[in-house]
């Protein structure tokens, strides 16, 4: 059977164990679970930033296909007119 001198020794080894958990692997568990809620965190943000690009990136693809398929002549009569003006800057030198 099992010695006398079993019985305290296991009582301390689980002693020793919970100890152990208690000051070293709970608090790495504590500091993965934070470190993975930043995680989470910036990467929500940065999907964020992705989404309210994209969003602007579309809207000027509107713009510029609305541009180009309901003003064919007129968006070519623009263009020479400002070739003719020329640049504003150089209108405000002169």
């Amino acid at each position: 059977m099992l010695s006398p001198l079993l019985i305290p020794i296991l009582g301390i080894c689980c002693g020793l164990l919970a100890i152990f958990g208690g000051v070293f692997v709970r608090p790495w568990f504590a500091y993965r679970h934070r470190r993975m809620e930043l995680d989470a965190q910036m990467i929500a943000e940065k999907s964020a930033q992705y989404a309210a690009h994209t969003d602007r990136l579309e809207q000027r693809v509107r713009v510029l296909e609305r541009i180009v398929t309901d003003r064919g002549i007129e968006l070519s009569n623009e263009i020479d007119l400002l070739r003719d003006t020329g640049p504003a800057t150089e209108r405000l030198a002169n």
